[in-house]
């Protein structure tokens, strides 16, 4: 028994690594699939759409001597999109899954290691829900003779959404936002981490409880990504369509995390002064 307590951090460790590493292929790949689809959407512009056009006339007229690269161009960046989405997606599922077997180191573990390491984790998940993109929303129109034309098109993350708030000048929703949305989530998690190394410190206990106490406030980016849809969607007459991408599954994940941590946390206190 010994022996295992004794090898199960070093397996804490190289699963946090992996997480890692996942998290940053499923990063790269959602980024990937923003960039694709960005080109993707000025092939759908007007005067894109109306060279289009003309060059399926001439393809009609001319057929097989007529060379589309245009369309060629285009059908290469969809795969490319459908396959970095796809990858985005795949690696955010394995991460999720090595999360969940660190989660469930909890039976073999005492609850100090595992909230150390847990927050270690809830910390990393919290980084890549902040910086991936989390929406990814068109607003785009049928237009007569032309087709489907793009006029507009965002893709945020929760930082690149504070970001576009205080540029636009709106500082004050920006700055609620960066508080409740970024600032809170790092210093609750860093505080967990401070409980699992420094247990009989009196502040530990004081720093637990507040957190606990403000911990609903978690969930505030979670209505300001409602928000931010309504508000880039807000277009009467257009058609708009929104994308969720992998950004919120890490988002929300650590939100349900973070929650399992107080407890945690909140648990180890207890049997400390017990």
């Amino acid at each position: 028994m010994d022996k295992h307590q004794k090898i199960l951090p070093f397996v804490f460790i190289l699963l946090l690594v992996l997480m890692g590493y996942l998290g940053l292929r499923a990063y790269n790949d959602a980024v990937m699939y923003e960039n694709h689809t960005t080109e993707l959407v000025n092939y759908q512009s007007a005067g894109e759409q109306a060279k289009l056009k003309l060059e399926s006339l001439a393809k009609s007229i001319l057929g097989g001597m007529y060379d589309d690269k245009k369309k060629a161009s285009v059908d290469k960046l969809k795969e490319q999109q459908r396959m970095a989405m796809y990858e985005a997606k795949k690696y955010t599922l394995y991460y999720m899954c090595v999360l969940l077997l660190l989660l469930l180191g909890t039976f073999w573990v005492s609850l100090r290691s595992f909230t150390r390491f847990g927050a270690l984790a809830t910390m990393m998940t919290l980084f890549f829900g902040l910086f991936s993109p989390i929406l990814m929303v068109t607003i785009h129109k049928e237009v007569e003779y032309l087709g489907d034309i793009v006029l507009s098109f965002e893709s945020k993350g929760v930082i690149g959404s504070i970001v576009k708030l205080w540029e636009g000048g709106d500082w004050i929703v920006a700055s609620v936002i960066l508080l409740f949305s970024v600032v809170v989530p790092i210093l609750k998690v860093t505080s967990l981490f401070f409980v699992s190394l420094f247990l009989e410190s009196r502040f530990a206990s004081k720093l637990v409880g507040f957190f606990k106490m403000i911990g609903k406030w978690s969930m505030v980016d979670v209505f300001v990504v409602a928000i931010f849809l309504v508000y880039l969607t807000a277009n009467k007459g257009d058609v708009s369509r929104a994308e969720v991408e992998v950004g919120l599954y890490f988002f929300l994940v650590y939100v349900i995390v973070s929650m399992l941590l107080s407890l945690s946390a909140d648990k180890l206190l207890k049997a400390q002064k017990a």
